[in-house]
């Protein structure tokens, strides 16, 4: 072959870009000429032998069906994780309303938090006058605040929004709520009560990181969240 010929070879040859567009808009090519499915070879992604295009096509496949078999899974662990929280939620609702007093019901919501929720540390902010929070007596659980003490400013976002928030918690506001003294906490989660009219708010903490993660969602804290504030407003 001339040195002309093989210059008019390499222009006529097509790009891969320009195979990988036509195969895109004609799927059945192959269809068509199935003859090319034994004859072509593709580099095995491992570095071994070359393989057929159909070897290659059925190892992309089960690859895809394992990555859809471990999501599948993921979900269902999911699903049955939240079934269960759902179950505790109403059973902390119905443990609460049968209290007779308001610091019978947050005794018990501080019992359920660490027994049934895994809960490492809880603490209740609510808003009210110093005499609420020596009339309740519930130790280092309950801290009673004025709505406007300048303790709360960490947490004005938080209270404002009315949504709860998981995961990492900056420093001022895990000492204010833990204390300093307390490194053991690796998440947290800060759950507003009252809704619109804000009451305080629910602080949960973990020692593991993973615990309370901003990934899982806060259905169950909000639901939490409603519960309390329910039963606070009961007096």
């Amino acid at each position: 072959m001339s040195t002309r010929q093989q210059a008019s070879a390499l222009v006529d040859e097509p790009t891969g870009e320009a195979v990988s567009a036509y195969l895109s808009r004609h799927p059945e090519f192959f269809s068509q000429h199935p003859e090319l499915l034994d004859s072509l070879r593709v580099p095995h992604p491992t570095g071994g032998a070359a393989v057929s295009l159909i070897e290659r096509q059925l190892d992309q496949l089960r690859a895809r069906n394992g990555r859809l078999e471990k999501q599948l899974r993921e979900l269902v662990t999911i699903a049955r994780e939240n079934e269960t929280l759902v179950q505790r939620v109403h059973g902390l609702a119905v443990a609460m309303l049968a209290g007779n007093s308001l610091r019978e019901r947050l005794q018990v919501l501080e019992s359920q938090l660490r027994e049934s929720f895994r809960v490492d540390q809880a603490v209740m902010v609510l808003f009210g006058t110093p005499e609420t929070e020596s009339e309740l007596a519930l130790g280092r659980f309950l801290r009673v605040l004025a709505p406007d003490d300048p303790e709360l400013r960490p947490f004005a976002t938080l209270l404002e929004g009315g949504n709860p928030r998981c995961g990492q918690i900056r420093d001022s506001q895990r000492d204010f709520l833990f204390g300093t003294d307390t490194n053991e906490v690796g998440s947290a989660a800060m759950i507003p009560l009252g809704g619109r009219e804000p009451a305080g708010l629910l602080a949960l903490g973990s020692s593991e990181r993973e615990h309370f993660n901003p990934g899982k969602g806060t259905d169950v804290l909000r639901r939490i969240g409603e519960t309390v504030s329910a039963a606070v407003r009961r007096g």
